[in-house]
């Protein structure tokens, strides 16, 4: 099994360093699609999956989610999380073995998710529906010093409930003068590179396992894909992730770095709990 680069007080050290380093916004990679942000003394956790939930549900199916890389944390030991976000309802983006631990450590927690999804996620959660603040596409929140924006996301198409709101959606995280792109899980759709170039992203948060159809399970993009995005959407670095996690659902990222360096497109490629620092 693939071991994080820091876990559990190992990597809580990091986070109490990075604290004091002033100026700076500091992103962690927490496995799958999960990244935690700060700026400031503000921390905002982007669709962690921090449990074996699903390796527990489909241990006796044909559709087995054995994990690839251990745990960098453990959700009740990240006891500082000022806003958390879902970016859909699949289990690795709105987990409850994640997220309810981490309601009960932070009791002044608050969560962004999509609008259409705000039934689903009270009944997931136990919690009272009127909680977690919703968007929808186009529309942005104020919450904890993060300014959130709402993009679409294709999963594998825009999706959308009766009253016309997206089921999924990405986020634009602004903070300290830097704008970070959370795709979600997407696929590419028509128009998606120019709307976000409109934010003059300096990172973009990109998953690279691609679409089988053998998977059996909705498709993102590739590691082909996610760099193209990224050059086309002018982003100024772009972080692979979604891989690494359950071995029927993964990708090398040997792909997307080929292709980075090829088309000349600025990128990092983060272990589970590793720090990136974007400076001003």
């Amino acid at each position: 099994m693939i071991r994080p680069l820091l876990k559990d007080e190992a990597f809580l050290a990091d986070v109490a360093q990075a604290r004091r380093q002033g100026g700076e916004v500091h992103v962690w990679w927490l496995g799958q699609s999960g990244f935690l942000i700060h700026f400031a003394g503000s921390y905002l956790l982007a669709d962690p999956y921090l449990s074996d939930s699903l390796t527990k549900k489909y241990a006796a199916t044909d559709k087995p989610h054995v994990r690839m890389t251990e745990r960098v944390i453990a959700p009740e030991k990240l006891d500082f999380i000022d806003v958390v976000t879902s970016s859909h309802n699949h289990t690795d983006h709105l987990d409850a073995e994640t997220l309810c631990p981490l309601m009960t450590a932070n009791p002044r927690l608050r969560m962004i998710i999509p609008e259409a999804n705000r039934e689903f996620v009270a009944d997931r959660l136990k919690t009272d529906a009127a909680w977690p603040e919703g968007l929808d596409d186009g529309q942005s929140a104020v919450v904890a010093g993060f300014k959130v924006s709402a993009v679409p996301a294709a999963h594998e198409t825009i999706e959308l409930d009766g009253a016309g709101r997206c089921k999924f959606l990405g986020y634009v995280f602004e903070v300290g003068g830097r704008r970070i792109y959370h795709s979600g899980d997407t696929l590419l759709y028509d128009g998606m590179a120019a709307r976000l170039k409109t934010f003059d992203l300096a990172l973009a948060l990109l998953p690279i396992n691609g679409a089988k159809p053998e998977r059996r399970v909705a498709g993102n993009l590739s590691g082909v894909e996610a760099v193209g995005l990224a050059k086309q959407a002018g982003a100024g670095l772009v972080v692979p992730c979604h891989y690494e996690m359950f071995e029927f659902n993964t990708a090398s990222p040997d792909e997307f770095s080929r292709e980075a360096e090829r088309i000349d497109q600025p990128y990092r490629i983060l272990r589970a709990g590793e720090r990136l620092n974007l400076t001003a």
